[in-house]
């Protein structure tokens, strides 16, 4: 196995890239001084992976959607104990999570790593999945739909999404609906499971207090060779319209809360990671307290200091996301589209623009000096198709008009939406 150095040019922070001969991308950075460890093993398959193939495959197979998440729950258990209970022996703080594109199964600690490691690379290679166990998963996995139907965040966001997105899986809930578990069975966990659990498709990532050459004995000692599937992963034609301007619905909140959303085109690698940074930063002077925008609507009593954004993209959707609490949230829609409409003409204040670069790259630049945000940061440019430090190279080259342009190509009016979650009216 060579070890590649991948090195950033502006900070000269440094990680290992391996590619095992298991099949596995493995990600390493030592952090010496450092007294905690966090280790991630993750697989390129999240709630928008419902339609693929691999290349011995005639046909494309779809899936009920929430089985990526399904199948993160039932990985947990084995046929002789709960995993749970082997971390504790270890000392180790253990989780998992499914994202859109995305499953991860983690751990923290400050002691024992090589112990917890070996528990980490071991488990998820063995899935064990029974009728019984399937049929009890999805009791609970019910429960779970229906307390994030009651979550307003949770609300505002997805009906946001199904303003924008007509086909895009993104739209649906990562745990899928009480309907599409119920379609899950062990036989179709195990198709998943080797279709997209294969090595080929997955990253280790391990930072902190740690030998790069102990993680590799252990990653020799525990994994198991697998060869490569071809894994194709396909999405619906996405028209570039939205679905429908606004969707409102009651729930019991205080004050009206809100996600205006601008659908945007969608990319990959190295241009969409661009383009998230354009988007991070023209959205941040935007929200910036110092704004006029901001000033003039918090002034007012529109907004409140829960006034945000978000880039929010992967696989076939990039959207940017304005969030807060408003009684009138169609006066904060309609400020964004002028204010848009405004940059479009006459562009960025560079100062303005300057000031908001700066205090992202700081951002970006003390993440380096925390262990869980360097693991993360490995393995999320590694399933993006980049590198860990090109974050900072991009940044480091962005212009306010970049940033311009973005705004003027991409947050156009005919692209809004707006997601609301207000009270019912006594």
């Amino acid at each position: 196995m060579e070890k590649n150095i991948l090195t950033s040019s502006r900070t000269g922070d440094q990680c290992i890239h391996v590619k095992h001969s298991s099949g596995l991308d493995v990600y390493i950075c030592e952090m010496k001084g450092f007294s905690s460890v966090e280790a991630l093993f993750g697989t390129k398959y999240g709630s928008i992976n419902t339609r693929f193939r691999t290349s011995g495959d005639a046909d494309y197979t779809e899936v009920p959607e929430g089985i990526a998440h399904f199948l993160e729950h039932k990985l947990f258990e084995n046929e002789d104990c709960d995993v749970f209970e082997l971390y504790a022996k270890t000392g180790a703080n253990a989780n998992a999570f499914t994202s859109f594109d995305k499953t991860c199964y983690l751990f923290s600690c400050s002691k024992n790593y090589q112990d917890s490691l070996k528990i980490l690379l071991d488990f998820v290679q063995k899935p064990y999945f029974t009728k019984e166990s399937v049929n009890k998963e999805q009791g609970i996995i019910g429960q779970e739909i229906q307390m994030t139907n009651d979550n307003p965040e949770w609300r505002v966001f997805f009906n946001l999404l199904r303003c924008l997105y007509h086909n895009h899986p993104v739209k649906i809930d990562i745990a899928g609906t009480i309907e599409s578990i119920a379609q899950i069975d062990a036989d179709l966990l195990y198709k998943c499971y080797n279709t997209f659990y294969n090595l080929n498709n997955m990253v280790l990532a391990i930072a902190g207090n740690i030998s790069a050459d102990e993680v590799l004995e252990i990653c020799d000692q525990c994994l198991k060779p697998c060869e490569d599937k071809g894994l194709e992963s396909v999405f619906p034609d996405e028209p570039s319209e939205i679905v429908q301007p606004e969707i409102r619905e009651t729930q019991p909140v205080g004050t009206p809360i809100f996600n205006i959303g601008y659908k945007c085109a969608p990319c990959s690698g190295r241009e969409r990671l661009k383009k998230s940074m354009a988007a991070s930063v023209a959205a941040g002077i935007i929200t910036d307290a110092s704004s006029d925008m901001y000033q003039r609507l918090l002034n007012s009593g529109i907004i409140n200091s829960t006034f945000g954004a978000e880039v929010f993209c992967g696989d076939g959707y990039f959207s940017v996301i304005f969030s807060g609490e408003s009684a009138s949230p169609e006066k904060v829609r309609d400020a964004l589209a002028e204010e848009m409409e405004k940059i479009s003409r006459g562009g960025l204040e560079e100062k303005d623009f300057q000031r908001i670069k700066k205090s992202t790259y700081g951002i970006l630049i003390r993440e380096l000096n925390n262990v869980e945000s360097v693991a993360n940061l490995m393995i999320n440019a590694h399933m993006d198709g980049v590198k860990p430090y090109d974050a900072i190279e991009i940044l480091s080259e962005l212009t306010s008009s970049d940033c311009t342009s973005f705004i003027r190509d991409e947050l156009s009016a005919d692209k809004l939406a707006m997601s609301v979650v207000e009270g019912a009216v006594q």
